[in-house]
């Protein structure tokens, strides 16, 4: 979905699929005729934007066979739908019964991320439409905590491995005409955690074209303020190469019964959750929800945030709710100014199937008409704001 910002600029909407998991280039296929093709009917548009996340198995087949590019950019044009984003974060396995601390591997230290990135760059720069110009791929925030912050050498790794990346990065714009940027996504647990963590090593990279993807549940989670995050940025020159719109788990009054067995609906094996309370003396947090619930890590007499990506449209039911006022808010500052902060919008509810089974879809057409809802809900945000809807 395309819309024409107040100053003439385009700015993108698009949902991610790593909803679909799919770990080959045939389930990518399939994602596109399954799912994607029927949340763009189900809005009624020609076309349609996806985030596309491609495994690594999936990508490698692309890369070594051009013929295979050229055959999935065609099939995206056929069924209305175009890619100006990719989700670089998970590498592969991220449909697998487990995922938790998996999916920060491989990280920045790892040659094989640098690979896979440049890879992906590759990839975005064939499958942008005609009259676009630049893409953006959101990656992991350099790696989980550990073993990263007792290893000396990972931070000059992972500073060299982005140096490195920005120069095949500002070689594929001279080869191509587009270009491509990168967006460290902070995460709570991760070592870059917030977006005043990423400002050190972003700031030490110093290229424009390796940036940040502001992840609103992410923000939300470590109860950042979107005011001062944008405004930090803006104050380090940082470009946000793109935003993710998702909302995360709230608890106003953890200490209650009710509202601990609300939570623990939510507390499930596949992904993790980690949950963060802030209290006069500073952030507090436990790695995944049960943890907090079952332990005594956590606080609870302020209230709790959990990185559980609620969908937009269906807050849980009281006593929970969750974090789309801070997404509002964000969206005000990204877009809702006198010029765009970043082109590149994405919705990434990913945990469809991880909600507790009585929110859960039942059907292909149950899931996208959920998506379609939300998509629906950030479409009334972005016009709200003084966008216009494209055709």
């Amino acid at each position: 979905m395309r819309f024409r910002h107040p100053d003439g600029s385009t700015v993108h909407l698009a949902y991610c699929t790593n909803v679909h998991p799919a770990e080959t280039l045939e389930g990518v296929r399939a994602q596109l005729r399954d799912h994607c093709e029927p949340v763009r009917r189900r809005l009624g548009r020609d076309r349609l934007g996806i985030g596309l996340w491609l495994a690594a198995d999936a990508a490698r087949t692309l890369v070594d066979d051009p013929s295979e590019l050229r055959s999935l950019h065609a099939e995206l044009d056929r069924r209305g739908l175009e890619v100006v984003t990719l989700n670089g974060f998970p590498y592969q396995g991220f449909g697998a019964d487990e995922v938790k601390y998996r999916v920060y591997t491989p990280d920045w230290t790892d040659p094989e991320r640098l690979a896979h990135t440049t890879d992906l760059a590759r990839l975005l720069a064939g499958l942008l439409p005609d009259d676009v110009a630049e893409g953006s791929i959101s990656t992991l925030p350099l790696a989980w905590r550990t073993p990263y912050a007792t290893d000396p050498h990972a931070a000059e790794r992972a500073r060299t491995a982005l140096t490195t990346l920005a120069r095949r990065l500002d070689a594929l714009a001279d080869l191509t005409g587009k270009s491509i940027r990168i967006g460290l996504e902070p995460e709570p647990g991760c070592t870059v955690e917030t977006t005043t963590d990423a400002l050190a090593p972003l700031t030490d990279v110093g290229h424009p074209r390796i940036g940040i993807c502001v992840d609103t549940c992410h923000l939300a989670t470590s109860f950042e303020d979107p005011d001062t995050a944008v405004d930090a940025l803006d104050t380090a020159g940082i470009r946000i190469a793109k935003a993710q719109l998702s909302a995360a788990l709230h608890a106003e009054h953890p200490h209650l019964p009710g509202t601990r067995a609300a939570l623990a609906a939510f507390a499930e094996p596949r992904f993790l959750h980690q949950t963060r309370t802030r209290s006069p003396t500073g952030l507090h947090g436990t790695d995944d929800l049960d943890e907090a619930l079952t332990g005594t890590a956590l606080p609870d007499t302020a209230p709790w945030r959990a990185h559980f990506h609620v969908p937009l449209h269906a807050p849980p039911a009281p006593p929970l709710t969750s974090t789309l006022p801070v997404l509002r808010s964000a969206l005000a500052r990204l877009v809702g100014g006198p010029h765009p902060r970043t082109a590149h919008l994405e919705v990434e509810t990913y945990t469809w199937q991880a909600l507790p089974a009585a929110l859960r879809p039942r059907s292909r057409a149950q899931l996208a008409d959920g998506i379609a809802a939300e998509l629906t809900l950030a479409r009334d945000l972005l016009t709200d704001l003084g966008l216009k809807e494209l055709p």
